[in-house]
């Protein structure tokens, strides 16, 4: 989300500075990525959407597919 919007987010990249690219980096993001996901499953399915908890299985599954 951090990157999806431009407004004061600029400011803090500007500062911050470029984002990490390295290997281990880019696996530390998809753990955090699937781990947002498993709550947002479990979100769903205690609010009764169960068609979004459904949902969320595809992707979980982008998420975890093996690059090459």
């Amino acid at each position: 989300m951090i990157t999806a919007k431009s407004d004061e987010r600029q400011a803090l990249w500007e500062t911050y500075g470029p984002t990490d690219e390295s290997e281990a980096a880019v696996w530390r993001q998809k753990i955090y990525e699937a781990r947002h996901l498993g709550a947002v499953r479990l979100e769903r399915h205690r609010l009764g959407n169960h068609g979004g908890a459904r949902s969320s299985y595809s992707s979980m599954a982008a998420v975890l597919a093996v690059e090459d």
